[in-house]
């Protein structure tokens, strides 16, 4: 079965499945905070098209402010804290994966100002592919806004120490991916969203 046969059959019966679920979070959301359910933002995809990309809203409407998330943001909604916690937010993006804009696994797509910040060669490699809901660098750092919390330039470590890690996870899941790998990233990612 190809990867995006794969995609398709498994977002189409997880949104069919989920369907009771999305919509009680939706509606949750719009009582929690004025404001639409579902957020959007504009993400670079596979061979540097960009896209937008879906997830449950967990900030304010009014949240000007940096595009990384540092530990507990005052732009993040009493709804949004659980479903970030839980990693619920990013269910709308299985619609992201139907449409054919990403794939249930690989490299995280990156908003276009830090996506410009790649090295040219690495770059070419992390954007030949679909990007991913889930893939290596989402499990190690699963708690990344606590980690930029600590560091007293957040947007520098992040751009010096965290994006390099994620990229060089995100080049290291291209060369070696398979059917099976990919299975194994997702089993470990329902592990630790249900642990």
């Amino acid at each position: 079965m190809s990867k995006r046969l794969f995609d398709i059959v498994c977002t189409a019966l997880g949104l069919l499945l989920l369907a009771p679920l999305l919509l009680v979070l939706a509606l949750w959301i719009k009582l929690d905070s004025p404001g639409p359910a579902l957020f959007r933002q504009e993400r670079v995809g596979r061979f540097g098209q960009t896209f937008l990309i879906h997830k449950f809203r967990t900030m304010r409407v009014d949240n000007a402010g940096p595009q990384i998330t540092v530990g507990a943001d005052s732009r993040i909604t009493r709804a949004g804290v659980w479903l970030r916690r839980t990693k619920l937010d990013e269910l709308p993006q299985l619609w992201d994966v139907l449409r054919g804009a990403m794939s249930l696994v690989g490299p995280r797509p990156e908003v276009p100002r830090y996506v410009a910040l790649y090295p040219a060669d690495l770059r070419e490699l992390v954007l030949s592919v679909r990007p991913g809901i889930t893939d290596p660098a989402s499990l190690r750092f699963r708690n990344e806004s606590e980690l930029l919390a600590q560091a007293a330039d957040p947007e520098r470590e992040y751009v010096e120490t965290v994006m390099p890690a994620k990229l060089r996870a995100a080049a290291d899941y291209v060369r070696e991916a398979t059917l099976a790998s990919d299975l194994r990233l997702m089993w470990r990612t329902l592990a630790t969203i249900f642990h």
